[in-house]
């Protein structure tokens, strides 16, 4: 068994229907119910390059990383969530699979060639960089949440430089940024091809928003996948999402 040290304020959860576990802290931001929306929206290829941007501490890129034998390369500007990643990586032996990069977003193409990628997820900061007074006090949680460091704009500018032609990039966001994701995509010749929506309980408004697109892919085809309800009004989970989490 691997031995890992963690720090005082650590923890080790897991995705039990992967049998992932994956290093977590009280201080810096957790993976959500979106990273595993995220893992679970795209068709992963089989064989190739994934690349997960904004990587956090990595769940994304565990999660995905058993259903296919592509090499999985994560980017992730904050040195504590990189550390927290890789040794996770080591914690569930992905070592020869997965590799956390400490890096800045704009300087992926640093370590990754332009038009190599076959896939490319992102759960990006969400929300536009507010007032330094509304602005989380944790700089962690502020890096995580707030386009700080990174915007959409660079988000989907980097995806489609990563991605080779007819590649897929798959996002989590917001459903209020629609248009905004909408128009970056455009621009940078990423036509989406599958939206969903999903909603914490029956009858309340969605909140989380998955979305697909391919690199200069055709402009029509686009797909509204059915909703995702998340919670029963008992406040359990539903089906799929209960299927994503334990595999029932």
């Amino acid at each position: 068994m691997t031995k890992i040290n963690l720090l005082p304020e650590e923890r080790i959860d897991q995705l039990y229907k992967e049998d992932i576990q994956i290093i977590q802290s009280s201080k810096v931001f957790s993976f959500s119910l979106d990273a595993v929306l995220l893992a679970n929206f795209p068709n992963i290829p089989k064989q190739g390059k994934i690349v997960d941007l904004c990587a956090g501490n990595g769940a994304v890129g565990l999660f995905i990383a058993k259903k296919t034998q592509a090499s999985i390369e994560q980017i992730e500007i904050q040195e504590k969530l990189a550390d927290m990643g890789r040794r996770s990586i080591l914690l569930n032996h992905l070592e020869n699979q997965v590799t956390m990069h400490h890096l800045d977003l704009k300087d992926t193409l640093k370590i990754i060639p332009s038009d190599s990628c076959d896939l490319v997820l992102c759960n990006p900061p969400y929300f536009k960089e507010a007032p330094a007074k509304k602005t989380n006090p944790n700089e962690h949680l502020a890096l995580a949440r707030h386009e700080i460091t990174t915007n959409l704009d660079e988000v989907c500018q980097k995806a489609s430089q990563l991605l080779k032609m007819k590649g897929h990039f798959a996002l989590v966001h917001r459903p209020e940024r629609l248009l905004d994701i909408l128009e970056t995509l455009k621009k940078y010749r990423l036509a989406p091809k599958k939206i969903q929506f999903i909603y914490p309980k029956k009858g309340k408004e969605a909140n989380i928003l998955l979305v697909e697109a391919i690199k200069d892919g055709k402009n029509d085809g686009l797909k509204i996948l059915p909703p995702v309800i998340v919670y029963s009004q008992d406040n359990e989970y539903l089906s799929p999402v209960k299927e994503m989490l334990y595999g029932e």
